[in-house]
């Protein structure tokens, strides 16, 4: 064999080396090899971010979660703010959440229209940076304030006769330390470019790229979030809930507490139900695919981790059916929103309806003389 036919077998076996190397390393999340053009992406990076998983599957769940989210969760905040006239600590948080809910669903069209548009962001780096901050604010407002009215409803069962004022400035405090929270815990998001020109695809992506040079940041920020903003509390809450039982359980067994307890294990099965299929998933992918990004390991799941952060909106879905369910005063005032009736209409009804109970526990009798007389039971 000539000299110059081993140096051409020499140059292939290093392109094909080289070419093995770079796409082992492009699959280690979804980041890949930064250039002057963007960020150039491995065939699999690619596959992902053209298949009808993101490009048709994402879309239509964000457009569900749009169609259900936004008229329940203004409903609930009209119910909250305009229809219910005795405040709760539990009411005040319920109303918080359906705000964070509701902020979240209003920016989800932009969302939709990047799917639909092929993954391709066309709408600038600020209204990019502004999506990827509530999106991941809704999530983490979401469990903060579940977990604040799970805490409350546990000190609900242990001090019953505490004052509802001093809940009531208690709980508007902490309403206002959960949003001051969040959004410090979002200004990172501000920081480096969530907008990553993809080379080798020509289109301009949201939040779906890292940039090598970022996944330290990047990586560093989602698992100290995931860790404050999801681990703690979980904790929290489950033993909230444990601690609730506990005391439901010691407590006298009449029908009331035998009521209360019912309806407290129904209320835990909810809660947990939307922590297992809306949190957990998306927060332990969340935290394994930037651990992974952070080691430089192989990682193939990311079209999983993407699935997972969608199904996290449905909470936005859930959440108005969890206030139907803990709050009877929200029932009656949804109830009364929908058949028209105004606030003085459902006094009058309320006063009628204490009228007629009040009638029914009166016995009339007739004596021997014939005269018929009244007495109160």
């Amino acid at each position: 064999m000539s000299v110059g036919a081993r140096w051409f077998q020499l140059i292939l076996l290093s392109c094909c080396l080289h070419t093995c190397l770079l796409l082992q390393k492009d699959e280690r999340g979804l980041t890949g090899t930064e250039t002057d053009q963007g960020v150039w992406l491995s065939p699999h990076a690619l596959d992902i971010l053209t298949s009808r998983l993101t490009t048709v599957f994402l879309p239509v769940i964000y457009i569900i979660v749009i169609v259900v989210a936004l008229p329940t969760n203004a409903m609930a905040i009209w119910v909250f703010l305009f229809r219910t006239k005795k405040k709760h600590p539990s009411s005040i948080f319920m109303a918080n959440l359906a705000l964070a809910d509701l902020l979240f669903v209003i920016w989800l069209p932009l969302k939709i229209a990047y799917h639909f548009n092929g993954n391709n962001w066309i709408y600038g780096e600020g209204l990019c940076k502004v999506l990827v901050a509530f999106f991941y604010g809704n999530m983490y407002c979401s469990i903060f304030f579940i977990t604040c009215i799970s805490v409350q409803r546990y000190w609900a069962v242990v001090y019953p006769l505490s004052k509802p004022e001093k809940g009531n400035c208690k709980a508007v405090a902490v309403a206002i330390a959960v949003w001051v929270l969040v959004w410090l815990l979002t200004i990172p998001l501000y920081l480096y470019d969530q907008v990553v020109p993809v080379a080798n695809l020509q289109v301009l992506t949201c939040h779906d790229v890292t940039r090598p040079s970022q996944k330290k940041v990047a990586a560093g920020y989602f698992l100290t979030m995931g860790t404050l903003g999801f681990i703690i509390p979980t904790v929290v809450c489950t033993t909230s809930y444990v601690l609730k039982l506990k005391a439901l359980r010691n407590s006298t067994a009449d029908a009331g507490i035998t009521k209360k307890r019912r309806k407290a294990v129904v209320l835990i099965v909810t809660v947990l139900a939307m922590f297992l299929v809306c949190f957990a998933p998306s927060n332990i992918m969340l935290l394994v695919h930037y651990i992974l990004l952070l080691k430089g390991v192989a990682n193939n799941l990311y079209g999983f981790y993407i699935t997972t952060l969608c199904l996290a909106s449905l909470n936005s879905c859930v959440d108005p059916f969890v206030y139907y369910f803990i709050s009877e005063d929200f029932r009656e005032q949804v109830k009364n929103t929908f058949l028209c009736r105004s606030q003085r209409t459902v006094e009058r009804m309320r006063v009628s309806f204490t009228a007629l109970k009040f009638s029914k526990k009166s016995s009339t009798y007739t004596s021997d003389s014939g005269n018929t007389q009244s007495t109160q039971c």
